[in-house]
């Protein structure tokens, strides 16, 4: 799906833009798994980054979308919360030239392509410190095939995340997505997901400044 199709569903409902954090990452966040600074990588509205700027966490937020941003800027000035969300592109994280603790990629994953997937987990590498957590929540292959994004299977997690990393744990998860007429129909509870934590391993990446 192309920048066009997600723009004009951010004009009028995108089903993943709920009025709050993915219940996945508010249980990491309160399990004390989420630790120090954070990047959320496409943020969209930035619920889920205002939710752990709100917990105390340093959070910045990134969307390739103007409208998602803008929309998540709005958020931030009403509830009083000073979270930088900018316009940049996922795949090249390098270009913000600074480290985090932790990444977090809510739904972010699953639409790249296999030729993509090699440049975003690269740029991963660059921007989490050695021995920092990336979380992620995509679409599950438990999810039946229908609407919504690809599906991803735990091998692919596993293959994508193979030199420099270790995978410390996949498990079930779900995404809450927003209820409205016409809205895609997906399992009961939510569309299936994989929440996964991935360690970056010291490989001798050269660390950005920051």
């Amino acid at each position: 799906m192309g920048p066009e199709r997600f723009e004009s569903m951010y004009l009028g409902q995108a089903p993943w833009d709920i009025p709050g954090p993915q219940p996945a990452f508010v249980a990491l966040e309160e399990a004390g798994a989420i630790q120090g600074s954070v990047l959320d990588a496409g943020c969209g509205t930035g619920e889920n980054a205002l939710y752990l700027a709100s917990r105390g966490h340093e959070v910045w937020g990134i969307d390739y979308l103007p409208i998602a941003i803008e929309g998540g800027l709005k958020k931030a000035e009403r509830r009083g919360l000073g979270v930088p969300l900018q316009v940049a592109n996922a795949l090249e994280l390098d270009k913000l030239a600074r480290q985090f603790d932790a990444v977090i990629d809510c739904g972010l994953f699953h639409t790249f392509s296999d030729e993509e997937r090699p440049a975003y987990v690269a740029g991963l590498a660059r921007v989490l410190r050695p021995d920092g957590r990336f979380h992620l929540l995509c679409f599950s292959d438990r999810e039946p095939p229908g609407e919504g994004p690809r599906r991803v299977t735990q091998q692919e997690i596993h293959d994508s995340f193979r030199d420099g990393w270790r995978v410390e744990e996949i498990r079930e998860a779900a995404f809450e997505t927003a209820i409205y007429p016409g809205a895609p129909q997906f399992s009961p509870g939510g569309p299936k997901a994989w929440l996964a934590t991935i360690v970056r391993k010291d490989a001798g990446v050269d660390p950005v400044s920051g």
